[in-house]
């Protein structure tokens, strides 16, 4: 089964869209409950996509990177990013300690929404029919974007949320050490991309996401992973 650009985009956009901007959301979320107003204030803690949307990060790349793919025949690579929620860390109540909470609230959302595109895959299953499969796949995109942007804020590299939850972990000094990577954190991401090392490191990360989806949700392992197939094709 081969998809068509159309097609591909169907199934991607809504997990896309809500696997970006409930990210952000969610830190927003936290900051508000540590806290921080600032998010709050300006009416980003809120599940509105609209609210959220970067239209080059969030629509353009993503439908530019499918585009891309198809024409070049190759597997699909999704990246993509929403407006980052602003937190004042000097707002929060313990800025170190709460700095954790408040990054981790982003890549824990992504594997909340693992969790529920798994469970639609399950309902598709039982659905079947013309409504069954489109489901089933749309269910497997949101596994596999929600896996990936898991993955990739998890790796200690500030701005990262990894890299910030590593600041708040660390003592003093080396935290002090590590957060002054930040304003070279994105070449540092983009050299390790480039070189392949980035993927290395993720794609062990983003399997971790697939077993925790499907071993709370009773999905068959070779089922997600056929459906992914499917789609990166």
């Amino acid at each position: 089964m081969e998809l068509t650009l159309i097609q591909k985009i169907a199934v991607f956009i809504i997990p896309v869209i809500f696997a970006i901007t409930l990210h952000e959301a969610a830190h927003g979320y936290a900051a508000l409950k540590f806290g921080d107003r600032t998010a709050w204030m300006l009416g980003r803690v809120t599940a509105n996509p609209i609210k959220h949307i970067d239209p080059i990060g969030t629509i353009g790349l993503p439908l530019f990177l499918l585009l891309m793919s198809k024409l070049a025949g190759g597997p699909a690579f999704l990246f993509g990013w929403a407006k980052p929620v602003p937190i004042n860390f000097a707002n929060l109540r313990n800025p170190k300690r709460d700095m954790l909470w408040v990054a981790a609230a982003g890549p824990g959302s992504n594997l909340v929404m693992a969790l529920f595109w798994a469970a639609m895959i399950q309902l598709g299953h039982a659905l079947g029919g013309s409504f069954g499969l489109p489901l089933m796949l749309m269910g497997a995109a949101g596994v596999f974007i929600n896996g990936i942007l898991a993955a990739l804020n998890i790796l200690p590299l500030p701005p990262l949320d990894g890299g910030r939850i590593a600041v708040s972990l660390l003592p003093p000094k080396p935290a002090t050490m590590l957060s002054r990577i930040e304003p070279y954190g994105i070449f540092i991401l983009i050299a390790l991309m480039f070189t392949g090392i980035l993927g290395k490191l993720m794609w062990p990360l983003i399997g971790l996401v697939f077993s925790f989806s499907t071993l709370l949700t009773g999905l068959d392992n070779q089922t997600l992973l056929a459906l992914i197939s499917i789609l990166l094709n």
